[in-house]
């Protein structure tokens, strides 16, 4: 059966948690259900699953966004894993392409990502999708 993607419901919850656990994120089905709430309210966000033979295998979340520097919206994939036993096989592909498809139809010319410095597989995976490492960001908690 291929690979198949679509927007993530509640029923999706107790996956996406242990996906998100997976990334480095331990969470709980009912945080993901909290959180997945928030981000339907508010305009231009996504969460997306990838389903194999009926099975939650990767979740990606995207938000578009307008900027005052920028006439076109920018569009952020701002979580993106796949289940540790189902990586390399095109599921993290396919869920990068459809957050890519949805950030074109809202107008976008550009979507970035960041991944943390140790991830180098997801570095060379984004870079093999034709994404460009631009350094340096500052984060400040608050």
């Amino acid at each position: 059966m291929p690979i198949q993607t679509r927007d993530a419901t509640d029923r999706d919850a107790e996956a996406i948690a242990a996906l998100l656990g997976q990334l480095g994120y331990p969470t709980t089905p009912q945080d993901v259900i909290r959180r997945m709430s928030r981000t339907a309210s508010e305009l231009g966000q996504r969460v997306l699953v990838a389903e194999l033979d009926g099975e939650v295998v990767g979740v990606a979340s995207l938000y578009v966004r307008h900027l005052l520097t920028l006439d076109a919206p920018l569009a952020r994939l701002a979580s993106m894993v796949v289940g540790e036993g189902r990586r390399s096989q095109g599921i993290g592909e396919r869920l990068v392409l459809a957050a890519e498809a949805i950030a074109r139809e809202a107008g976008c010319d550009r979507m970035e990502v960041t991944s943390n410095e140790k991830r180098t597989r997801a570095h060379a995976f984004y870079r093999r999708l034709g994404y460009e490492e631009r350094p340096k960001r500052f984060i400040k908690p608050l």
